[in-house]
């Protein structure tokens, strides 16, 4: 790759990502001139350009770059902890922005409308997270609860840990979430062991297990569509 020996102040002013951005609008920059101006400064050898460029380069597109925890990014050289913190923030609130369509909480009829709000947020998550959503009689999402993060074990997603707060909470049902971060959605026998065990257990209880939901990649496996619960 090429190194810029100068810096971006020193450019052109029509030339300066930001000045451009203020000008013309931040759709008329490239992706590199956007994570330039995220960045901020470059090094004595690198401009900040340089290193979105080389970001891009190794991880090949922003939805992989979204992907990388703020360790792995500043295995870049030039990329400290105050840019990677930078990085990764933004790359949160776009997931937040992707997930939201409005103010009020959502509605979850179908396992689709679950995968559209939730898929954003999990889909590049590198550790394995488990989720219940507490839902009122209407469907309407109370909140959400994280169960444990690691790998899913029944030790750990016991009943008493995802029902603890749909109790507090008066919750008609529940949803169950979590992902492989392998990007294979398809459950596995421990999935759908647990998952039988909390559909019983809910129906001790007067709370109705509506679905459970595997996200892998960029696709989903609803259990309840597959006829497992």
């Amino acid at each position: 790759m090429v190194e810029s020996h100068y810096k971006i102040s020193h450019w052109p002013k029509k030339e300066r990502p930001r000045e451009r951005l203020l000008e013309q609008g931040a759709q008329h920059l490239t992706e590199a001139e956007l994570l330039g101006i995220l960045i901020g400064k470059g090094t004595k050898r690198r401009t900040a350009i340089d290193l979105a460029r080389e970001l891009l380069d190794r991880y090949e597109s922003l939805e992989n770059l979204f992907s990388r925890s703020p360790a792995e990014l500043m295995k870049i050289k030039g990329i400290g902890s105050a840019k990677a913190a930078i990085l990764s923030a933004a790359f949160q609130l776009v997931r937040r922005v992707q997930s939201r369509r409005s103010n009020k909480q959502p509605i979850f009829k179908r396992a689709r409308d679950v995968a559209d709000h939730y898929l954003p947020l999990m889909k590049d998550l590198r550790k394995e997270i488990f989720r219940v959503l507490l839902l009122n009689r209407a469907n309407r999402l109370i909140r959400e609860v994280t169960i444990s993060e690691g790998t899913l074990d029944a030790s750990i997603v016991h009943p008493r840990e995802v029902f603890r707060e749909a109790l507090f909470e008066l919750a008609a049902g529940v949803i169950l979430l979590h992902n492989h971060p392998s990007g294979n959605p398809n459950p596995s026998e421990e999935d759908i062991r647990i998952t039988k065990q909390l559909v019983e257990a809910g129906k001790v209880m007067g709370i109705k297990v509506y679905d459970h939901i595997i996200f892998g990649g960029d696709e989903y496996r609803s259990l309840a569509d597959d006829g497992l619960i």
